[in-house]
C-alpha cells in the first residue's frame, strides 16, 4: 500500500518548480492532490495532466493565497471535490532582494503579504477541515538562519515562518494534527536561475553564480526539486507521526 493511499492533499503554488514536484510525488504515493495556481493555469493543468497519466488523481483550483478569502475558497473547493482535507503543503512565496536603503513599505507589505500572511491564513483555513492525524507543512528557507546581502526582508519572512510552525505544534498538537516547515537550500528552479546571482557576495558576482552556490554545501551541488519534494512527503506520512513543530533543512549539509 502506498503511504499516501485515501489522502487528499491541497499544494499551494504548485503549477511549476518545487511545487509541481511536490505534487507530483504525492500522487505518487497514492494521495489525491490539488493543484494550486496564482495565474498559471496552463501549466496547472499541465501538472495535473501528467499526474492522472500515471495512474494518480488530481485537479487544479485557483486561488492567490495572498487575499484571505481566495485561500479560504481554495480550501472549500477541495473538501467539496473530494469530501475531505488531510495534508496541506503551504508551498506558494515569493523572493526579493533590495538594499535597506531601497525598500518600501509596499514591498514590505508584499513579502509579508505572500510569504507569511498567505501561509499562516491558508493554514487557518485547513485546519478547520483536518481531523486527527492531518499533517501540515510550510515553507521556511536556509535564509532564515544565514547573512545573504540585501536579502533582509525574504529572510525575515522566511524566519517568520519557522516561528509560526513552533507555536502552533502545540495547538495543533492537542488535536492529533502535526505542523512542521521545510527549509530548502539552493535549488535547481526557473527561480534559482533567476535570483542565483544574489546570493553571492557583491565582490564575488563576477564569477559563475551557480558555481559559487555550489560550493557553499558539503554535497557540492544544488538540490534538485524531487529531493526536496521526498523530505516533504515523509513530513506528511505516517513515518513522521511524532516530529511537530520543527523546522526540517534540506540544505545539503549547508557550509
Amino acid at each position: 500500500m502506498k503511504k499516501l493511499e485515501k489522502k487528499v492533499a491541497i499544494v499551494t503554488g504548485s503549477s511549476r518548480g518545487i511545487g509541481k514536484e511536490i505534487a507530483m510525488k504525492l500522487a505518487q504515493e497514492g494521495a489525491k492532490v490539488v493543484v494550486n495556481y496564482r495565474s498559471s493555469s496552463e501549466k496547472a493543468e499541465e501538472v495535473v495532466n501528467q499526474i492522472m497519466q500515471q495512474g494518480g488523481e488530481a485537479t487544479a483550483i485557483q486561488a492567490d493565497v495572498s487575499q484571505v478569502d481566495q485561500s479560504k475558497h481554495l480550501v472549500e473547493k477541495a473538501v467539496e471535490k473530494y469530501g475531505q482535507l488531510d495534508i496541506l503543503v503551504s508551498n506558494a512565496g515569493i523572493e526579493y532582494f533590495g538594499k535597506l536603503e531601497e525598500i518600501t513599505f509596499q514591498d514590505f507589505e508584499r513579502v509579508f503579504r505572500v510569504n507569511v500572511a498567505g501561509q499562516l491564513f491558508v493554514v487557518q483555513a485547513a485546519a478547520r477541515y483536518l481531523l486527527s492525524g492531518g499533517r501540515i507543512v510550510m515553507t521556511s528557507s536556509v535564509s532564515a538562519q544565514i547573512s545573504v546581502f540585501y536579502h533582509t526582508l525574504y529572510g525575515a519572512s522566511k524566519a517568520a515562518v519557522s516561528a509560526m510552525v513552533r507555536n502552533l505544534a502545540p495547538e495543533l498538537g492537542e488535536r492529533g494534527i502535526t505542523i512542521n516547515a521545510i527549509a530548502p537550500g539552493g535549488t535547481a528552479t526557473d527561480m534559482a536561475q533567476e535570483n542565483a546571482k544574489y546570493y553571492t557576495h557583491p565582490m564575488l558576482q563576477n564569477a559563475a553564480p551557480e558555481a559559487l552556490l555550489k560550493s557553499k554545501t558539503s554535497l557540492q551541488r544544488l538540490a534538485q526539486p524531487e529531493e526536496i519534494a521526498a523530505a516533504i512527503t515523509f513530513l506528511v506520512s505516517e513515518d513522521a507521526s511524532y516530529i511537530t513543530g520543527s523546522t526540517l533543512a534540506v540544505d545539503g549539509g549547508r557550509l
